[in-house]
């Protein structure tokens, strides 16, 4: 009975991590200069979830909490709940698969911001549904703070997803984004008045948002639509369906099966 080698097994219980320690290695080859960052962030560290934890807390650290406490909160919420490893590895896929500025896997972990904004935002999810909610709005705050990207704790986010560039994206309280969605700086997802309850747009599966788009109230996007640049949408969007306009109306199909992933943004 043949038997894989021992340095192969890291690799098949956890592809993610064995590439982004192995490009990790590469860049500390390429680039000494990062070499400290580099240990410090990925190869001083032995797992996924403990390299995750540490650059959150590194990166939202400030007086009123250190970053040693905030990556004891991260470890502990990372480890409680599995699926936030799970969707942290998805999103680093997708943010390669679909982000021609993305080359290696180990990017998305040290210099995007769209990337650990979402992370953030998982870690802040857990606290909030688990009644430590004080704690969960501090990490909103300082991640608004500090990646200009404000996703509320209430917030439900799926996994697989892509926020390009990142700068002014806002996610309000009640609103749903679903698996494999890619949004552009710039996206809105919010409220339309002072109405108090469930008041935020439920974003389907799939769905690509361009630059700049505004997705105001309850409404209902559908899986696989496309958003175009721009635009203002006030009313239910149809599955597989591209919106323009302000206000924005139906100009035709998505154009392909899963527009998030094509990320083809011509009409």
């Amino acid at each position: 009975m043949s038997v894989a080698p021992k340095e192969d097994a890291p690799a098949k219980l956890d592809p993610v991590w064995s590439r982004i320690c192995d490009e990790a290695r590469e860049m500390v080859e390429d680039e000494p200069l990062i070499g400290s960052l580099v240990h410090a962030t990925v190869l001083h560290h032995d797992s996924f979830e403990d390299a995750l934890s540490y650059r959150i807390a590194q990166k939202l650290a400030a007086p009123d909490l250190s970053a040693l406490i905030l990556q004891d909160v991260a470890r502990d919420v990372i480890r409680q709940d599995k699926s936030i490893g799970a969707a942290a590895r998805a999103d680093v896929v997708a943010v390669y698969e679909r982000d021609p500025a993305c080359h290696r896997y180990v990017q998305p972990l040290l210099f995007f911001k769209g990337y650990l904004a979402i992370q953030s935002y998982r870690v802040a999810h857990w606290l909030w549904m688990n009644g430590r909610q004080d704690l969960a709005l501090f990490i909103q705050m300082r991640a608004s703070e500090v990646f200009a990207i404000d996703i509320h704790p209430n917030a439900r986010v799926g996994r697989g997803i892509m926020i390009d560039h990142g700068h002014s994206v806002v996610i309000g309280e009640t609103a749903v984004l679903g698996d494999n969605c890619s949004l552009l700086h710039g996206v809105t997802l919010g409220g339309t008045g002072k109405e108090d309850g469930d008041r935020h747009p439920k974003v389907g599966h799939g769905v690509l948002i361009g630059a700049g788009a505004k997705i105001l109230g309850n409404i209902q996007i559908g899986h696989c639509s496309r958003i175009a640049a721009g635009s203002v949408v006030l009313k239910d969007v149809p599955p597989c369906k591209t919106v323009a306009g302000v206000p924005a109306k139906v100009v035709g199909d998505a154009g392909c099966d899963q527009p998030s992933l094509s990320m083809d943004q011509l009409m």
